[in-house]
């Protein structure tokens, strides 16, 4: 995403017959929304007299989400130059069986380096995820329904990098390549979405409560 665009002509981008940005660019963008909700939730309890014990320990956290909050960004980008050298290899000539060949490998080598961003994507929305706990447990209580927002956006984050792994393993011919990124992403999906729903579900009842 670029981010000196107005958020319309993002909208509109995505909109558009244009394949990027797509669902890999939104996941990372659900990254960054979910890193910058954590900021605010720091913002709002530093500086309050009732969560001094803590003032400390959210200001050491809002200085790691800014990181997140960039490093997002940098992998939703990178997940539309990963795309278009997917298709800038479909491009390449394939008259003779040279040609064949190699373009075959370019494919090859660009589709799974479309999957290696959405594992980025994920495992970087499971590191998040730790930060996010804290917050939630320990930033201002007035705020605890933003965190879980934040957290819900770190789920679908996962989930939509996770799809994004899933279609690009699909579409390598080297499967044991496709299968070792898979396996990683499984376990990377199970670990976020267990966690998130957890979270979530500890905020749900601490308002009935």
């Amino acid at each position: 995403m670029e981010t000196t665009k107005t958020l319309q002509n993002y909208l509109d981008e995505l909109s558009s017959n244009s394949p990027t940005p797509g669902g890999g660019n939104v996941s990372a963008l659900c990254g960054s929304l979910a890193a910058s909700l954590g900021i605010m939730v720091c913002n709002l309890t530093i500086g309050k007299k009732k969560y001094s014990d803590v003032e400390m320990e959210m200001i050491s956290l809002k200085e790691k989400l800014e990181l997140f909050q960039k490093k997002f960004i940098y992998l939703a980008n990178e997940d539309n130059l990963a795309f278009d050298k997917v298709m800038d290899a479909f491009k390449l000539p394939k008259e003779s069986d040279e040609e064949k060949e190699k373009r075959n490998q370019e494919i090859e080598q660009a589709t799974i380096g479309a999957a290696e961003v959405p594992s980025k994507v994920m495992q970087t929305a499971k590191e998040l995820l730790s930060l996010l706990r804290v917050i939630m447990e320990k930033g201002n209580k007035n705020s605890i329904s933003d965190a879980g927002v934040a957290i819900a956006l770190i789920e679908t984050a996962s989930k939509g990098a996770y799809l994004n792994v899933l279609i690009n393993c699909a579409s390598l011919n080297n499967q044991i390549i496709a299968q070792e990124i898979k396996k990683r992403a499984d376990i990377l999906f199970n670990e976020t979405i267990n966690e998130c729903n957890t979270l979530l579900q500890n905020i749900i009842l601490s308002f009935n409560k």
